[in-house]
Formats: C-alpha cells, sequence, structure tokens
C-alpha cells in the first residue's frame, strides 16, 4: 500500500525556530494581522452577548442563570457566556480586550491543531497551523467577539483530541496494528478522563463540537486501517451520550428560541441536496482561493429542474466515494481529511434548519472547524511537492509568500469590523441584495438621528425581501420617530402579520398606539409580548408606562420591579419606576431609582431631568442644576431639556443659583426647535428676558405664551400668562415661590 499524502514527517530543518518558538511566532504574526480590527466596535449580534445581556453580566445572579436556564442566553453557550461575564467585570464596553482575547483564542488553536497533526505524524503540519492561523477567511471566526464561541470551542475540540490520542495510543508506533494496548487503558485513564471533560468544555462552548466521537474514530481508521468495537467504539460511547444529548437541545433552541422556522426554511429533501452540495464545494473555494470574502454571500435559489445545479452534489459524492475506492492506492490520508471535512459541516450543509440560513446558506465561521481538514490535506500536498525543489532557501521563500500574502489579506478583512456601519457597508458592495445589511445599516442610522436615511434604507431591504418581518418593524420605529405614527401602526401590523410571534413588534406597536392615546389596545399588545416571551424585559417596561398613565401606579410599580427582576441593568425601567413613586410621593425612595438609572446609563437624559425635578421639589437646588445640566449634555438639542435648566436659571429664588444671560441662550435656543414655540417654552424666555432686565421683550414674548395657551385651551396655563405679564409691564422678575 501508497504511503498517504498524509503521512510521518518530522519539522523541517530549513524552518528557522522550532517547537514552542513556532507557536510564539505564530501568535506574533496572528496579532499582526488582526491589528486592523483590534480596535473595532461591538457590531451585530455582539449585543446579545455584551450590552443586551447586561441583566447577566452585572452580577453573580446572572452567571448562575446563563448556567442554570438553557434560555438565558441565544444558544445554551454558558462556558463562552461566563467568558464574557469576566470580560464585562474587567473591561464594561471597552472592545480592545475582548478583540485581542479572540484573536489569541484563535492563535492557540492553531497552536493545537499544529501540535495535534504533528503528533498524528501528518506532512505539512507547521504549514497546516499556520495556514489556518493566517487565513482570512477565519476572520468571521476571530475578528467577529460575537464567535469568541467558535474560537475558544476549538481550543476544547483540539485539546480533547489530544487528550484522547494520549488515551488511546495513536502517537506510539507500537499500538497502530494493536489498537490502545493491553496497558494504554490504564495507564491513560486520566487522559481518557480530561478528554470526556474538554469535549463538555467544547459543547457548553458552542455545539458545533459535536463531531468530536466520530472524529475519534475516524483517526482512529486513519491511524490502523479499521474500527473494532471493544478498542474503538465502547471507549467513545460516553463521547456520543454528550453529543446526542446537546444536539438534541440544540436542535430545540435553534428551532424554539432562536427562530429557525417558517417559510425561509421549507424545503424538500431534493432542494437541500441541491444547497448541500454547493455549499460542500463553497468552503472549498474559499478555502483554495479565498477572494471576495463577504459577510453575508448572496443566498442562491436552490432549483431541482436546473441540470448545472445537480452537477454540486454529484460531484462532492463522487469525491467521497472515490476517495474511499482509492485508499489503497492514495492512502487512507485524503479520505480521513475530506471526511472529517464533510461530516463537521454536515449540520450547516442545509440538511438541519441553521437560524444563519435565512440570510445565507453559508457563512465563513460554520466551516471554521471543518476548514482544518481540507487545510491540513493541502498543506501536506504542498510541503510534499516543495520537498522536490532542490534548494532549501525556495521552499522557504514560497512559504514565506504564501503566509505573507494570507496575512495582508487578513489584514484587509478584519477592517470590516471596525464598526456597524463599515461591516453593512462593506457587505452592500459585495451583495447589494443583502437586505439584513440595509436594515443593520438603517437601524444604525436611525440611532444618530438620520432618520430619512434610515428609511430609505428600510425600503430598500423591503424591495430585496418583502416578508422580511424585522425590516417592517424597522421602518415602523424610523416612521415613529419621524412623527408619522398612523403609518407606522401599519408597518408594525403587517410585521405582526407575516411574524404573529414576533415580541419586539407587539412591543412597538403597543408604544405606537400609547402615542396615538389608545392606550387599552397598547397594553392588549404589551400583554400578548409577554404571553410569547414573559421574560421580556422592555414589554414589562413599557405595560407599566401605560399602567402609570391609567393612574393605576401599584400595578405599575409591580410591573418595573418585574422588568429589573428580569434585568437588573435596566436604567429605563429605574427611571420610569422613579417617576412612578414620586407621584406617590415617596421621593427619597424615587431619588434612590433615578441614582440607580444613572450608574447603569451615565448619559441617560431623561434619567437626570426627571431626578433633577425631584430635587427641585425637596429643596436641593445645585444638586438639581447639576442633573438639568447633564441632561443638556447628553441631548443638547432636546427643547425641553434647555427650557427646564433655563427656567430654574430664571426664577429660581436664590440669587446664587440665578443667570439670566444663559437662560436667554437657553431659552431662545429651545424655542427655535418650534414654530411656533409652545407656550410653555415662550413662558420661560419671557422669564429669562424678565431677568436680565429686557422687559420688553419679556411683555412681548408672554403675550405670545398668552395667545398661544388660549388658542389651545389650556386655561390654567393662560391664567399663569396673565400674572406674569403684569409683573414684566411693571418691571418685575418673576420669582419660583420656595
Amino acid at each position: 500500500m501508497k504511503r498517504s499524502v498524509v503521512a510521518v514527517a518530522k519539522f523541517p530543518d530549513w524552518l528557522p525556530g522550532r517547537g514552542w518558538t513556532f507557536g510564539l511566532l505564530l501568535v506574533a504574526v496572528t496579532l499582526l494581522a488582526y491589528l486592523p480590527g483590534l480596535t473595532g466596535q461591538f457590531v451585530w449580534d455582539d449585543d446579545a452577548w455584551t450590552s443586551n445581556a447586561s441583566g447577566l453580566l452585572s452580577d453573580v445572579s446572572g452567571l448562575r442563570r446563563m448556567w442554570t436556564r438553557v434560555t438565558a442566553l441565544q444558544q445554551y453557550y454558558p462556558l463562552t457566556g461566563t467568558t464574557f461575564w469576566v470580560d464585562y467585570q474587567l473591561w464594561g464596553g471597552w472592545t480592545l480586550p475582548y478583540h485581542v482575547e479572540n484573536v489569541l483564542l484563535h492563535a492557540c488553536a492553531a497552536i493545537l491543531c499544529w501540535r495535534l497533526l504533528r503528533r498524528l505524524g501528518a506532512t505539512g503540519a507547521w504549514l497546516a497551523g499556520a495556514v489556518f492561523a493566517l487565513h482570512p477567511m477565519m476572520v468571521e471566526s476571530a475578528g467577529w467577539i460575537t464567535e469568541r464561541k467558535n474560537v475558544l470551542s476549538l481550543c476544547f475540540y483540539v485539546g480533547a483530541l489530544l487528550a484522547y490520542g494520549r488515551f488511546a495510543g495513536y502517537w506510539k508506533q507500537e499500538n497502530e496494528s494493536g489498537g490502545v494496548g493491553h496497558g494504554g487503558r490504564c495507564r491513560g485513564g486520566w487522559a481518557y478522563a480530561l478528554a470526556l471533560l474538554l469535549f463538555v468544555g467544547a459543547e457548553l462552548a458552542k455545539a458545533t463540537a459535536f463531531s468530536l466521537p466520530a472524529a475519534i474514530l475516524l483517526l482512529g481508521w486513519w491511524k490502523r486501517g479499521r474500527i473494532r468495537w471493544r478498542e474503538e467504539v465502547v471507549p467513545c460511547l460516553p463521547f456520543f451520550a454528550v453529543t446526542i444529548g446537546f444536539g438534541l437541545l440544540t436542535v430545540w433552541l435553534e428551532s424554539g428560541h432562536v427562530g429557525a422556522r417558517g417559510p425561509e426554511w421549507t424545503f424538500s429533501a431534493l432542494e437541500r441536496c441541491l444547497i448541500a452540495g454547493r455549499a460542500f464545494w463553497f468552503y472549498i473555494g474559499k478555502l483554495l482561493w479565498p477572494a471576495k470574502l463577504c459577510f453575508l454571500y448572496v443566498r442562491w435559489q436552490p432549483d431541482t429542474g436546473s441540470l448545472w445545479q445537480w452537477l454540486y452534489p454529484v460531484a462532492a459524492a463522487g469525491l467521497l466515494i472515490g476517495l474511499w475506492a482509492g485508499r489503497r492506492r492514495l492512502g487512507r490520508g485524503p479520505a480521513a481529511a475530506v471526511y472529517f471535512y464533510t461530516g463537521t459541516l454536515l449540520p450547516v450543509l442545509g440538511f438541519m434548519n441553521a437560524y444563519g440560513m435565512r440570510f445565507s446558506f453559508v457563512w465563513d465561521h460554520w466551516a471554521y472547524l471543518s476548514s482544518v481538514g481540507i487545510i491540513a490535506l493541502v498543506a501536506a500536498m504542498a510541503v510534499r511537492g516543495a520537498d522536490s525543489l532542490p534548494v532549501p532557501g525556495l521552499r522557504l521563500a514560497a512559504a514565506v509568500l504564501l503566509l505573507s500574502t494570507l496575512g495582508v489579506l487578513t489584514w484587509e478583512q478584519s477592517k470590516i469590523y471596525a464598526d456597524p456601519d463599515t461591516l453593512w457597508r462593506k457587505t452592500l458592495i459585495r451583495n447589494p441584495k443583502a437586505f439584513l445589511a440595509d436594515n443593520n445599516l438603517g437601524l444604525s442610522m436611525l440611532g444618530r438621528g438620520q432618520v430619512v436615511e434610515a428609511i430609505a434604507h428600510f425600503e430598500r431591504a423591503l424591495s430585496n425581501q418583502p416578508t422580511f418581518a424585522e425590516a417592517h418593524n424597522s421602518l415602523g420605529s424610523a416612521l415613529a420617530a419621524a412623527g408619522r405614527l398612523h403609518e407606522a401602526v401599519g408597518c408594525y401590523r403587517r410585521a405582526l402579520q407575516l411574524k404573529p410571534d414576533y415580541v419586539a413588534a407587539h412591543n412597538n406597536l403597543g408604544d405606537a398606539l400609547a402615542k396615538e392615546g389608545k392606550l387599552d389596545e397598547a397594553i392588549e399588545h404589551y400583554r400578548e409580548a409577554l404571553r410569547q416571551r414573559p421574560d421580556y424585559a422592555p414589554a414589562r417596561n413599557n405595560l407599566g408606562a401605560a399602567l402609570a398613565r391609567e393612574g393605576k401606579l401599584d400595578e405599575a410599580i409591580a410591573q418595573y420591579a418585574q422588568a429589573l427582576q428580569l434585568n437588573p441593568a435596566f436604567a429605563e425601567a429605574y427611571n420610569n419606576l422613579g417617576l412612578a413613586l414620586a407621584d406617590q410621593g415617596k421621593l427619597t425612595e424615587a431619588i434612590q431609582q433615578y441614582e440607580k438609572a444613572l450608574q447603569y446609563r451615565p448619559d441617560h437624559a431623561e434619567a437626570h431631568d426627571t431626578l433633577a425635578g425631584v430635587f427641585l421639589r425637596v429643596g436641593r437646588v445645585e444638586e438639581a442644576l447639576t442633573h438639568y445640566r447633564a441632561a443638556v449634555s447628553a441631548q443638547p438639542t432636546n427643547a425641553y431639556f434647555l427650557n427646564n435648566l433655563a427656567w430654574v436659571l430664571a426664577t429660581c429664588p436664590d440669587p446664587a443659583f440665578r443667570n439670566g444671560a444663559e437662560a436667554v441662550q437657553l431659552a431662545e435656543k429651545a424655542c427655535q426647535s418650534f414654530h411656533p414655540p409652545p407656550a410653555a417654552l415662550l413662558a420661560t424666555l419671557a422669564a429669562a428676558y424678565a431677568e436680565t432686565g429686557r422687559f420688553d421683550d419679556a411683555v412681548r414674548t408672554a403675550r405670545q405664551a398668552l395667545d398661544v395657551a388660549d388658542k389651545a385651551g389650556e386655561r390654567d396655563s393662560a391664567a399663569k400668562q396673565r400674572q406674569r405679564l403684569l409683573l414684566y409691564e411693571s418691571h418685575q422678575p418673576y420669582r419660583e415661590s420656595n
């Protein structure tokens, strides 16, 4: 029998540095290649593990929930969640350490792969490890913070294989024909236990580690040429039990919790074969020629009547069968490498539902583990081919050229994770029909107040995918921000037609209806959102706000308390609870809630503003001014925050706190936001003019305020304007009573 393409070979003498020196060098060049992305912000889906999971990350109770509640996180990956919990304690929202840790874990995985292949006697193990570390297709796993689960899981996965290899005697030549050996298990019992423990760790980091027991049997077949029941299969049974348990849990979570169900996943068995065949070759193509990598690839349409689409699965099946048939001539190595690639990729080839299939059938990070098989095979072939070169310097030059090219490509690819806008804009350049990219870029713009631009992106997303419920919901939010509530309500209702259990749309529809004064219907939608997801804290908070508007303060407070129990870092709920307590006259308790809101979100303008109002009620003017200024600093164009600060500066009975000139400046800026300004803003401007001695301006502005109040039917406001007008006409400023 010919020796396998993947065969025993020593670390090359001509390569500078050996052993762990090579490992340290690999870490250094990997960090260098990823340098542009290390300072990147959180991007899509990162919030699910960081900012949106702050209620889980803030204290030990959240850490406990990660491990004891399978739906606490997106998926039941509590080990990954624990690393983010530790990061949050150490770094908060500073993203640099998150990125550095991801890249270091990726480099560690590359080193472990190198060590494993070297232990197995694979030719070109050093090259395989280096290519894996620097290949740009791995950037989606190492450069995207949320894929910490991928790089962490692979470290445990390969560690488990190393430990199992020690137990099974894979590293011992004398055992190659005799299985484990008569004393192997006894001496390697600790290695077996360690392998099982590491495998469980890999599954707790990400369920893609499911393939490890099959990989163990595959390695045994490669090393020994057969799989025997007692020596190979029986020791793997506990590993298979772990795989089945985590596999069933993952399938249930993907469908019931993550949402991998619906028309986007409705394919026949034949269509799934077409998807799988094309994906099989897609990843191999990108590994061999990593050009035009994209965060979201075009989601092709499987057509069972298309002859050329059938070439993909037929060719894939032919390759697998051919490698088996030619194992005696080619050796078992190529078959083992390709079978490893196929088996580890199986869950995301299209035969099973994965949430990401909604947007694309292929993702770079889905092939992270699987790529090791193809990279190892190609590296072995390359090193074998390089051995024929007469000059060792040429081999070194070829290796340096290859790795440098990959490093440069990784450098460029890592730049797309600089921030959400960059990620989505680069994606749209490569895939203009990426409706998710348009939707998320629109959300980013909406968050910055670019409402018109956001609407354009949401509409383009819907033109490319009219049934994308999230884009209807996003468009509704943009229209609501533009004051077009009736249109917003229509968008939310359309989103719910497409996705009746869409919790966020129920919540947003409730908000829009509440703004229209339809509190009863709003409350129905909040309650429906909570029926679908009782742990959805935003709906509890909003239900509380609606109940408070109806005067049901005790019920509102109960809802806020439940929201805070679900998310102890929910600043908006603390703020609303403070409002309710203040309305009940419990000012000291209200102050405590506002301070908690600001503890978790120091830039919460509404909390600063309402806390300032409470401080005024208890006579703490200096602290009130501090918080009014903080509210204005957080939202410099908010007319009402400007107005509140201006009012205190103009009318405070204590001259130490009055500043008429600043009050005029603030009040004029507030009034410029409206045409015409409301009576309350005009009244503040009139008081500010009077404080500076500009009584003619004060009289004129007060009359405008009186006219606006009369036309609006605001009788109380009109009465106050008449009283103040008399003061200004007699050249006296207005002072608030103590």
